[in-house]
């Protein structure tokens, strides 16, 4: 499962589960302003910084939910 880190590693600001933000494939993770300032390439590993998917749910929840639609047939 993706780790989705909860601020930006260059400027601290929140990137919780629906901000918009940036992620290289260690997981390293940067607000937008900062990804670009970067042009989009992660300080840590050089790797390319993708734009990051938004969740709408917590792992708990996305789970129930899943259980709830098994069971339930919801």
């Amino acid at each position: 499962m993706l780790k989705m880190k909860s601020n930006c590693e260059k400027c601290n600001l929140d990137t919780g589960l629906t901000a918009v933000a940036y992620i290289c494939s260690y997981e390293c993770t940067f607000c937008e302003a900062c990804s670009k300032n970067m042009d989009c390439i992660c300080p840590n590993c050089q790797g390319n910084l993708v734009l990051r998917p938004i969740r709408t749910k917590s792992p708990r929840e996305a789970l129930m939910s899943r259980i709830k639609k098994k069971v339930f047939g919801l």
